[in-house]
């Protein structure tokens, strides 16, 4: 990558790059910023887990799968499609929350590696592979690897959970971890989800028609969330007070009846500022009147349409303009239909229906998005760009159109909204089961070898540290690696990386090997390596049985990676890592000597590159953690090291001086 760019950017709100090639950036980081704070992914998967179980009700079965999960730490789930597998091994999972490991979910077929690769699996690693969906050629390749794979589990003292197909067959070695499930009392599960919606439990026991009639057609787990849902907001929008069965009334309708009605209004309001008025509505659902009005006008400027040359006290106020489209502002001023889900309705129907207008209407979106209103919060934003994807997503022509949203979006100049909500659509279809796969893909293309323009780079380091590393942290750090690769100056992309393998020692070894193989970029990658491979880190054991600097894997790792960084790299780049490692082995009674054995193996009989270590530590002498006393006898035991290294005796101690005549010894 020989290009160069550069970039002026302001306040861009976060790194960012313009033109191709190299990423340029104009901030230096330090060493002092190896493992910076931010957002854990570790945390977002556990906060993401923990409001699954308050919401979760136990399926029939639960027991069985729990006991068959804590005697052998693997467990097959077996249950129909819509009963909640996928909920219940999440569950499982986090029920097994341990001090060490991650949560995470293998992906079989991506770049992630076999099933039968050991090194997935890390200490207390909790796992989720589901196959619900596989085909049988995926299900009989996997049946074949789950031996191993359960074999590395133990082995780790880790958790694996398996959703297999509702139709697939297993064998009788793996039928003592099977557990059949099925649905669980679906009134319980609607109740739940209103209760965790703070609604009052003499409101939800009363009887409601509506909700028995929906009930009776077995719902999906997801399909009973969303009906609480709506009922939730029935209530909420009900000054009335019409009572729980009305409220279960509008949630069926809102649910059936809107889409002919909606049609019938889009008909009847021919008029654009009418139409441009009801879209705005829809897509700003419950926005402040003042951004609906502003954003209807910006859709008539987006669609070129002419100006109405109405003298403006002679035309229709907003609140009759909103009546004729069945909305109003309520008392705070927030604008909404008069029916439960009627904006999802309405955009269904301008999507479907004026498919010619679909790129103006995402191009009003982002512009939108930048509207110059203190009622215009980020959260609003936010919403208004996952609707546009939903639209997407919704009629199947997301993993394209999404990036190059995003793609175009991230263009320079940038704004901080435009580049959030280039961030935000490409969220939407990384979190779609459907295209989440091709999404990432695309993502790992792009990190490789696309032409990063714009502000392209700072979206894919978003996605990949916010979206993807929660629950696919491998696949999060090979994009990581790969922008890495291309930074200059400022190196946010190896920060996360940085930050990322922090959070499992199993990620942080997958990355030293990856970064010490053969590479077909060696010295960039050998300056990586010394970011990534932090003497503390290594040799801090934390709750697993020993540090990662005792296993004979990682020690070749680093010989390789420090023998790569000696001789590729100049010594004023090596050499504060080096002091680094010498200050840790000077405050470590038990790492001293093999950090420093690591040191001179990587260096072998090259006598230059063992000359700089040498200048190096001594160099290192005066800020050593216990002075410079302590910092000279690590010197001195690196000499004896570097003796033996070159075939030389260890230079004798010298004489002490005899001592004045008289003196007592």
């Amino acid at each position: 990558m020989s290009e160069t760019s550069t970039t002026h950017v302001e306040q861009p709100g976060g790194p960012v790059h313009a033109g191709s090639g190299t990423l340029n950036y104009t901030v230096n980081l330090g060493l002092g910023d190896q493992e910076r704070p931010g957002p854990s992914p570790r945390r977002i998967a556990d906060d993401q887990l923990r409001l699954l179980r308050q919401q979760f009700v136990d399926l029939d079965g639960m027991g069985a799968a729990r006991r068959v999960r804590d005697g052998s730490s693997t467990v097959i789930l077996h249950g129909s499609p819509g009963c909640g597998r996928t909920a219940a091994a999440l569950v499982l999972l986090h029920e097994v929350h341990q001090d060490t490991g991650i949560f995470r979910e293998l992906l079989p077929g991506e770049e992630e590696g076999a099933l039968t690769d050991p090194g997935l699996v890390g200490g207390g690693d909790r796992l989720l592979l589901n196959l619900a969906e596989a085909d049988v050629s995926q299900w009989a390749q996997a049946r074949r690897d789950l031996s191993a794979l359960r074999k590395a589990v133990q082995e780790q003292q880790a958790h694996l959970v398996v959703v297999m197909p509702h139709d697939g067959t297993l064998e009788a070695h793996l039928q003592p971890y099977r557990a059949d499930i099925a649905r669980p009392p679906v009134l319980e599960v609607f109740r739940r989800h209103l209760r965790l919606h703070q609604m009052p439990h003499e409101e939800y026991l009363r009887s409601a028609p509506a909700l028995d009639a929906f009930l009776a057609e077995e719902p999906p787990m997801e399909e009973v969330a969303h009906f609480a849902d709506r009922v939730r907001r029935a209530r909420a929008a009900d000054s009335a007070s019409d009572g729980f069965a009305t409220w279960c009334e509008q949630s069926r309708d809102a649910r059936k009846q809107w889409k002919r009605e909606v049609a019938r209004l889009v008909a009847a309001r021919c008029v654009a500022p009418q139409r441009a008025l009801l879209f705005a509505t829809a897509m700003l659902h419950g926005a402040h009147a003042d951004v609906i009005h502003h954003a209807a006008a910006l859709l008539l400027r987006t669609l070129g349409t002419p100006h109405d040359e109405t003298p403006l006290l002679e035309g229709k106020d907003l609140s009759e303009r909103l009546s004729e489209i069945g909305a109003a502002a309520g008392p705070d001023g927030r604008v909404r239909f008069d029916k439960l889900d009627y904006d999802a309705a309405v955009r269904a129907h301008f999507w479907d229906h004026m498919p010619d207008l679909r790129t103006l209407f995402s191009t009003w979106t982002v512009h939108s998005t930048e509207l110059d209103d203190p009622h215009l919060t980020w959260d609003l934003r936010r919403r208004l760009v996952s609707r546009l994807a939903g639209q997407y997503l919704r009629t199947g022509r997301a993993s394209g159109d999404l990036a190059l949203l995003a793609e175009e979006w991230s263009a320079a100049p940038a704004s901080r909204a435009r580049l959030e909500a280039a961030v935000d659509v490409l969220a939407c279809g990384l979190n779609d089961l459907r295209c989440g796969r091709e999404l990432r893909m695309l993502v790992y293309d792009w990190c490789i070898g696309k032409r990063l323009t714009g502000n392209l780079a700072h979206v894919l380091l978003r996605v990949c540290t916010d979206v993807i590393a929660p629950t696919h942290p491998d696949q999060a750090m090979t994009r990581l690696h790969r922008l890495a690769r291309r930074e200059r100056g400022a190196t946010p992309a190896l920060d996360a990386l940085c930050h990322l393998a922090a959070t499992s020692a199993r990620l942080r070894r997958r990355m030293l090997e990856r970064l010490t193989r053969q590479s077909a970029a060696p010295s960039v990658d050998a300056r990586l390596f010394l970011r990534l491979c932090d003497p503390v880190a290594l040799t801090d054991s934390g709750s697993a049985p020993h540090p990662l600097v005792d296993d004979k894997g990682v020690q070749d790792c680093v010989v390789t990676g420090w023998a790569a960084a000696l001789t590729r790299l100049p010594q004023s780049h090596w050499q504060p890592y080096a002091e680094r490692w010498l200050h840790t082995a000077s405050a470590s009674d038990h790492h001293h000597d093999q950090l420093l054995a690591l040191l001179v193996d990587a260096a072998g009989r090259n006598g230059s590159a063992l000359a700089a270590l040498y200048s190096a530590a001594r160099a290192a002498e005066p800020t050593a953690p216990g002075g410079r006393a302590c910092g000279a006898t690590t010197t001195e035991r690196l000499l004896q090291r570097i003796s033996t290294a070159q075939g030389l005796r260890p230079p004798a101690a010298p004489t002490p001086p005899a001592p004045p005549r008289g003196t007592i010894r």
